[in-house]
């Protein structure tokens, strides 16, 4: 199996155990975190289709989309450091975040979204 395949079936694995009510250090739960999209319907698409699969399920170990006080820390670090982490993969994250199209533009809009406040 390639490592793609892998990941996607631990993913599944993962889902399949989720508390939905469950919430991060913040307080937002799984099921306010998944209504959370960018107004940018660009960013919107590549945030479903290369982010929020992590971002929403507490299991993945990613902090929630709008759960800022898991974020605060993450930004601490600035901006250099995490579109660096994104574009070569970090801890479970794959390099790009599973967006081989996005730019370095779209990487910090993407940032800045999911660690505002929900």
């Amino acid at each position: 199996m390639t490592t793609l395949k892998i990941f996607l079936v631990l993913f599944v694995i993962a889902l399949c155990g989720c508390d939905e009510r469950a919430s991060g250090p913040a307080g937002i739960s799984m099921v306010q975190s998944r209504q959370l999209v960018p107004a940018n319907t660009d960013l919107a698409n590549v945030y479903n289709r290369s982010c929020r699969s992590c971002h929403t399920v507490m299991t993945t170990g990613a902090p929630l989309t709008g759960d800022a006080l898991a974020w605060a820390p993450i930004m601490d670090k600035g901006m250099t450091v995490l579109v660096d982490n994104v574009v070569n993969g970090y801890g479970g994250m794959p390099p790009l975040g599973l967006c081989m199209d996005c730019d370095v533009d779209q990487f910090e809009a993407l940032i800045h979204f999911m660690a505002a406040p929900g």
